[in-house]
């Protein structure tokens, strides 16, 4: 029986010669572990240097500033289309960006009021204005014309009618991680709150503060919306064209109705009654 094997029995691998499926696992846990290494230093690199891919690597914080920057676009191009004033900034929270994680989407916007109903005519003029990185356009879809533009950084612009003679412009950043939090440009310095204290004395006497809406302009100025509210009407029920047209001699006037009364002078000014109230809106806004 010499060099004959006994059957059933398995030569000794010998301690210098490890077993066929050990030394597998041994390659397999090294690559496994040089692959996670690459990985890792691929992905610091890209953190680093690429810019953003998707919505979700820009949190709130990041993205509210390019709003910002939008909204002072918007208003740029629209402000010699009517009335323009800003719109208070809505922050909804509890969207999800993944099944474990929610954020919140932060939407700004600027409200144009038309003399006439030409939406279309003026969408068309705001987009032939805004930057041409954003690529505007606008189409005529079943709800009416509506333009569609990319501010960068994920942040969507739209624009379309709010009702009749009225033009909404948004700027929106969709679901993303909250981060440190949106925070408002400063309002600061200006005379629009006190001209809309001023001239609400006329109805009454504003209820509550007065708001004040901020965003930069193109041209590195800053617009201001404030608005303020009446308390309920008086019994003699002021006209808004008999009270407020002293002080809107020699500007363009864009309605003079008791329910809508707007006009453009150094400033724009709006007021609107609605549920017994007065609501009054006087604005900066960028110049193009």
């Amino acid at each position: 029986m010499n060099g004959a094997v006994q059957a059933g029995y398995a030569p000794p691998t010998g301690p210098d010669r490890p077993a066929p499926g050990r030394r597998w696992l041994r390659w397999l846990l090294a690559a496994t572990v040089a692959w996670a290494v690459l990985l890792a230093v691929l992905t610091w690199v890209s953190v680093r240097d690429d810019p953003p891919t998707v919505r979700e690597q820009r949190n709130l914080a990041e993205a509210g500033p390019v709003v910002d920057r939008a909204v002072g676009e918007l208003l740029a191009a629209a402000g010699d289309g009517g009335a323009a004033r800003l719109v208070p900034d809505a922050l909804r929270r509890g969207c999800r960006i993944t099944p474990f994680a929610d954020g919140a989407t932060l939407t700004r916007g600027v409200e144009v009021l038309l003399a006439d109903d030409d939406v279309r005519g003026l969408l068309q003029r705001v987009a032939d204005r805004l930057p041409a990185e954003w690529r505007a356009g606008v189409r005529v879809t079943g709800e009416g014309p509506v333009l569609r533009a990319d501010a960068g950084e994920f942040v969507a612009v739209q624009g379309r009618s709010a009702g009749p003679g009225r033009v909404r412009l948004t700027a929106d950043t969709g679901c993303r991680p909250i981060g440190a939090g949106y925070r408002a440009p400063t309002a600061g310095g200006g005379s629009e709150a006190e001209t809309a204290t001023e001239l609400l004395r006329r109805f009454g006497g504003a209820e509550g503060p007065v708001q004040v809406s901020a965003a930069p302009c193109p041209d590195g100025t800053t617009a201001r919306t404030a608005t303020a509210v009446s308390a309920p009407s008086r019994p003699d029920r002021p006209s808004l064209p008999g009270t407020l047209s002293q002080f809107s001699d020699g500007a363009l006037h864009v309605s003079a109705t008791d329910e809508l009364y707007a006009y453009r002078s150094s400033s724009t000014v709006v007021a609107e009654r609605a549920d017994g109230r007065v609501r009054l809106t006087v604005s900066t806004v960028c110049r193009r």
